[in-house]
């Protein structure tokens, strides 16, 4: 078996894991409700410290690029 095959299975079987998993938690309700509230979690307490952080970076350039 050459690498590039290895890869390619490897990646098959990664990707059937993962839509198994993915099937699992959807089917059960306490998982899928796990899942939403950490989702929710995530989406809230994530992105916007991430937005903030591109705006500060994004304020600090145009005030390097005025000078």
């Amino acid at each position: 078996m050459t690498e590039e095959t290895a890869r390619r299975v490897a990646n098959a079987l990664l990707g059937a894991a993962v839509v198994a998993g993915a099937y699992y938690v959807l089917k059960t309700p306490p998982l899928r409700r796990l899942a939403w509230r950490l989702a929710a979690i995530g989406l809230t307490s994530r992105l916007p410290a991430w937005l903030g952080r591109e705006v500060q970076q994004a304020w600090a350039e145009s005030a390097r690029r005025a000078i």
